[in-house]
């Protein structure tokens, strides 16, 4: 699901093979939005670099700074969202809907504009009345009221709603649109209608609105962070005599927390590492090192991604530096193109532990886990998952053509080394200060983009500044359509908590024989399914307030849970036939799904071999913690 090389995420157009396109731009009179959310971007970034000098290098920390980056956080967050909307940039499940004819297709696509429009539209009131109560709370150290930063909430909702509405009648007929807004209308009259018997059956009440009407958005291409939005929103109004207000009170607590500031941050790490070069020097490293032996390129595409995701977070990055630079040498070898293929999407399956992780980043904010542990047992976990592929591969090679490979010069390898070195320390760099409470994952984050920036100029060619600002307008535009996300799962996870459904699925986990071990079958399973439909960060934060507390009421450790959780659901994005991350990778290496889908199977079933022994062994998790 994640955007262009360079971008994360997921994490991020679900089902569309147009994902590795050329960045989009937005609409002429979005200019000044673009402008205000690459200077936000900018001010935060400068603000954390100047709050890690002062507290650590004259010990004067700057009380002001995180009320100042989280008031600008939210604007960015909330003009990212609008950017998104503007360049279609939303995450989205497409698979189904383009099956259908193209006229149809048009319609869909209107329907589902018309639904986004439905959401905003209903939270625009209550995110005004939500900014005016702000204004008689009043901020700890600028003493100033909230309102300031609450009123992204109401101005970033209008400027979406236009956006949406704008589009949808742009890019279709006025009979489409009134025949769309007539479904829409004729749908919300018989949910009115039968609201009584709907408030009589109490919790049944979850698998209509919260999984089956959710699903029925994400079949017609709905975007996921309106999915969530609308699901909670029926959910609320038809089901429930709570009113919607609350919903902008969640939405706001998903997107703020602190730790979320190092996501646009470590998006953008990643961008800047696709365009100074960095992870290619890293590839060339490797395969001078590693080239020359059986199997030593999948052993090089391996390794590159483990320590390439290191630097960028990204999974689409990561695949599409390392391919480029490796496939070539691999074709020669012999190596059949969709074996290639099955390695590369397995292989960043695999490095999606290596911090920084953004997926790591938000669930150890969702989950109330320690993002030090969760990067230091993040490391220990892609290891046992690189050994099982590296193993598997070798056995792959065992007929790989070697003729005339000879070993590099120690003379290329030093040569290569000096040019990677700065690139190969920065992953390191990252874990130690955070594993070692040296500084936060978001202090961290902002002295990567900075040695990124300063390495990148004097080493690496540098960046101009056309490219800078396209790139921190990407980022807004990416992070926005993944905080949405984060906000409106967030919503949705309160109102199941609320209906006590965690308490109800708690007592009946803990019913179930084989204690935690069938909780860790079932955890493996639901994450696989939520993998392929949803990637990471939705899946996350929907299902960890729910999940982690059973885990905890069954004696699992917090760390060992979240790495089974996390592996689970990368092997799912990479499983065909749904897996979006599988078809990113038939995309970047031109490969036909089809061929890659006979080859990516036993490479599933190594990563699932190592998902059963981290999930039965957790001293895998747990030991330098």
């Amino acid at each position: 699901m994640e955007k262009a090389a360079g971008s994360d995420a997921d994490e991020f157009l679900l089902g569309g093979l147009e994902t590795l396109d050329p960045p989009r731009t937005s609409s002429p009179w979005m200019r000044p939005v673009e402008a205000a959310a690459a200077l936000l971007l900018v001010v935060i970034i400068a603000l954390l670099f100047i709050g890690v000098v002062s507290r650590y290098l004259f010990s004067l920390p700057i009380i002001w700074i995180d009320e100042v980056a989280s008031l600008s956080f939210l604007w960015l967050a909330m003009l990212g969202a609008a950017l998104a909307i503007d360049r279609s940039e939303h995450l989205r499940l497409t698979l189904f809907v383009n099956f259908l004819p193209e006229r149809s297709r048009q319609r869909v696509d209107t329907l589902a504009l018309l639904l986004v429009t439905l959401f905003l539209g209903a939270m625009l009131r209550p995110a005004v009345e939500y900014a005016m109560e702000e204004v008689f709370i009043t901020s700890a150290a600028l003493n100033i009221p909230m309102s300031w930063r609450a009123s992204a909430l109401p101005v970033g909702i209008a400027l979406m709603l236009a956006l949406s509405l704008f589009h949808a009648l742009r890019d279709t007929s006025l009979v489409t649109v009134a025949a769309c807004i007539a479904v829409i209308a004729v749908a919300t009259a018989m949910l009115w209608l039968l609201m009584p018997g709907f408030r009589a059956i109490g919790n049944w009440n979850i698998p209509i609105f919260l999984v089956a009407l959710v699903a029925l958005f994400l079949v017609l291409g709905v975007p996921i962070a309106f999915c969530f939005g609308l699901g909670t929103l029926a959910f609320l109004t038809f089901s429930t005599s709570v009113p919607i207000f609350v919903m902008i009170g969640r939405i706001d607590e998903g997107m703020s927390s602190i730790v979320l500031l190092s996501v646009p941050i470590f998006v953008l790490l990643g961008c800047i590492l696709d365009a100074t070069g960095m992870g290619k020097a890293i590839v060339e490293f490797l395969a001078s090192l590693l080239g020359h032996v059986r199997a030593g390129m999948s052993y090089v595409l391996l390794g590159s991604l483990f320590l390439v995701s290191g630097i960028s977070g990204s999974k689409v990055s990561d695949m599409a530096t390392v391919a480029p630079a490796l496939f070539p040498e691999m074709k020669r070898r012999g190596h059949k193109p969709p074996e290639m293929i099955a390695l590369l999407a397995t292989g960043a399956a695999m490095a999606e532990t290596v911090p920084p992780s953004i997926v790591l980043i938000v669930l150890g904010s969702a989950a109330g886990v320690s993002i030090a542990g969760l990067f230091t047992s993040g490391f220990a976990i892609a290891m046992v998952l690189l050994l099982v592929l590296a193993v598997l591969a070798r056995w792959k090679a065992r007929h790989e053509a070697s003729e005339g490979v000879r070993r590099a010069p120690f003379e290329t390898i030093k040569k290569t080394l000096l040019i990677a070195a700065p690139a190969l320390v920065l992953p390191f760099i990252i874990r130690a200060a955070v594993g070692e409470g040296i500084a936060t994952a978001t202090e961290v984050s902002t002295i990567a983009v900075l040695y990124a920036l300063v390495i990148g100029m004097v080493l690496y060619g540098g960046i101009g500044a056309g490219r800078l600002y396209a790139m921190l307008v990407e980022t807004a535009a990416l992070s926005g359509a993944i905080l949405m996300i984060l906000g409106a799962a967030s919503a949705m996870a309160w109102a199941l908590t609320q209906t006590g459904f965690a308490a109800q699925l708690v007592a009946g986990v803990q019913g179930l024989p084989g204690g935690w071990m069938t909780f860790m079958g079932v955890t493996i399973l639901i994450f696989l399914v939520l993998g392929c439909v949803l990637e990471g960060l939705p899946a996350i934060v929907l299902m960890a307030p729910i999940m982690f507390p059973v885990a905890r009421s069954l004696g699992i450790h917090d760390v060992h849970y979240a790495m089974v959780v996390v592996t689970a659901m990368n092997i799912g994005l990479m499983t065909p036939p749904i897996g979006i991350g599988f078809y990113i990778a038939c995309k970047i290496g031109n490969v036909p799904p089809d061929q890659a889908m006979r080859a990516i199977w036993p490479y599933i079933g190594a990563l699932l071999v190592g998902l059963v022994l981290i999930a039965a062994v957790p001293i895998f998790s747990t030991a330098f913690l």
